[in-house]
């Protein structure tokens, strides 16, 4: 049977891929640029001629290959209606290697050279290296993806992303961009809730994407147009920007730097890898969940070539300056439903690498207003942390939910970063603490609990053993600002030395996992008739 693979559903379909993808692109631009020149920021021609075209590499070469994929899947099985699996940027892995890697990078360098434009080089260099790495992580780890959801809960893989999907996905982009133009944002956001949160059909059956874009669009310029008619600020004034210049993605870029400039580079990924390797291995698990839900929907793709895929997609990107990795995305189903085939894929990738590599990104970034963009990625954290919890065993959601507080305490920290002041008392010690490796944390914790409420109270102890192990190097807990990974003794040196301060050292947080961890094995020695004692005060039975 011939293959179908072009039909009118995969317009919808292409315009959901591509505006997420999109989006993603836009929102690292907004996470680390300023508006006012800054030296702790990058400028937005550097993002958008150096970053954004390797990013976009990923994404063409991904989607050509699940492309083709569909195709070998359709002559294999004879079946004209196959769907392709959709690849595209990780969103939550942006908010790590955002402002988790690459402004930090960019102090890093300015220390170094004292040059903004060296600096930033230095920082956009650090973080292609630690997609490399990540990329050879995931290409190597692919054939384990199956023994990795066996060895962590899916309370602790899918925790850290719950919290960073609703913290920091949806909060914050509707905190810092919805919420400054509320005649755009709202308007937006209530077409997104309707037609992708709701699943109800818009007139004429208009992508719902596309709709929230376009008419978020009309009302910014019209508001524009029409404010400065009448003096009245309806939206704030559209910026004016220089086009940026095109520049081919290359092959290590700039690699005409000296030896001991790559040597400081790689160095400092690797002080940042533990940050961003939990993202790495949410996308390997992301990843079989993903070619699971295609298998129910009919379309069995092989899970070794999927997750292969995505793993040297990010390894080209970084070796060509990307800095964001890519990941099979959840909903291949839905685009099913949606009428998709392989079309969507393709166009996805076309339009999204041509627009990256050839430079014209930037017009889509002046014309399509942040306001009208960041209502998908509300969407996008209300799906990841509803599919976290659908995911999840009834009895794990206790351990989703304390996922979510490290994530809360980088929340309540973002106004304080930057602030050479900060931290003032032992609260604002804790609250950094806190902080600093988040995602780790929430990933262990959420683990140690779902273990836990399992009744298996020696594994439990093992996560908590394996926190104090990361605390003791600031994996997690590290109590500088800089968030450095160093030995203790180091960091400790480091700490200002009053009293209340180095109560929270690397040593005193290592000593605490270690105390609970015992706490946890002692009871796990205890006669297991007190489960019965435990009935009969009315608490919950271990399952």
């Amino acid at each position: 049977m011939k293959y179908a693979w072009a039909r009118w559903g995969d317009l919808n379909a292409f315009f959901g891929l591509m505006l997420d993808n999109m989006t993603v692109m836009i929102l690292l631009v907004a996470l680390i640029t300023s508006s006012t020149p800054s030296r702790d920021h990058y400028t937005r021609e550097f993002v958008l001629t150096q970053m954004i075209p390797g990013t976009a590499l990923g994404v063409l070469l991904g989607d050509l290959v699940y492309t083709w994929m569909a195709f070998r899947l359709a002559r294999r099985t004879g079946r004209s209606d196959v769907t392709a699996m959709p690849l595209g940027l990780d969103t939550p892995s942006l908010f790590g290697v955002g402002p988790l890697v690459l402004l930090p990078a960019l102090k890093v360098g300015m220390e170094i050279s004292g040059n903004h434009e060296q600096a930033m080089v230095f920082g956009w260099h650090v973080a292609a290296v630690v997609l490399v790495l990540i990329g050879v992580f995931k290409t190597l780890l692919a054939p384990l993806g199956g023994a990795i959801r066996r060895w962590v809960p899916r309370a602790g893989l899918l925790g850290s992303l719950a919290a960073i999907a609703l913290v920091l996905i949806a909060f914050v982009p509707w905190w810092k961009h919805i919420a400054v133009i509320p005649l755009v944002g709202m308007l937006s956001l209530t077409i997104i809730l309707v037609a992708l949160v709701a699943h109800r059909a818009l007139p004429f059956k208009i992508p719902g994407a596309l709709a929230a874009v376009v008419v978020g669009a009309i009302f910014f310029w019209g508001g524009n147009y029409l404010g400065e008619r009448w003096q009245v600020p309806l939206v704030p004034s559209a910026p004016a920007h220089e086009p940026a210049a095109w520049r081919a993605p290359m092959l290590f870029p700039d690699f005409a730097w000296n030896i001991s400039w790559w040597e400081t580079v790689f160095v400092q990924a690797l002080s940042y890898l533990p940050v961003m390797l939990p993202f790495a291995l949410a996308t390997i698990v992301g990843g079989i969940d993903c070619t699971e839900s295609a298998a129910a929907a009919g379309d069995e793709y092989d899970t070794r070539t999927v997750l292969l895929t995505e793993g040297v997609a990010s390894l080209a990107a970084g070796l060509c300056g990307g800095v964001i990795q890519t990941t099979p995305y959840i909903g291949q189903p839905a685009y099913k439903t949606m009428g998709g085939r392989a079309a969507y894929t393709l166009a996805t990738a076309l339009f999204v690498g041509i627009a990256g590599i050839s430079g014209w990104f930037h017009i889509l970034f002046d014309w399509l207003p942040e306001a009208a963009m960041f209502p998908i990625l509300v969407f996008v954290g209300l799906e990841i942390t509803a599919q976290s919890f659908k995911a999840t065993p009834v009895r794990h959601y206790p351990a989703l939910a304390l996922a979510a507080l490290p994530a809360l305490a980088y929340l309540v920290d973002i106004p304080n970063q930057g602030n050479p002041n900060f931290p003032k008392s032992a609260d604002d010690q804790a609250l950094l603490c806190l902080a600093n490796g988040f995602i780790v944390t929430s990933m262990l914790w959420a683990a140690a609990l779902a273990a836990i409420l399992d009744g298996r109270l020696v594994r439990a102890a093992a996560y908590f053993a394996v926190a104090g192990l990361c605390s003791l190097f600031g994996i997690i807990h590290s109590p500088l600002r800089e968030a450095a990974i160093a030995l203790p003794q180091h960091v400790y040196e480091e700490m200002p030395q009053q009293t209340a301060f180095l109560c929270q050292s690397p040593f005193h947080w290592a000593a605490a996992y270690a105390l609970a961890a015992l706490v946890l094995c002692g009871l796990a020695a205890w006669p297991a008739a007190s489960q019965t004692d435990a009935q009969e005060n009315g608490s919950t039975p271990v399952a």
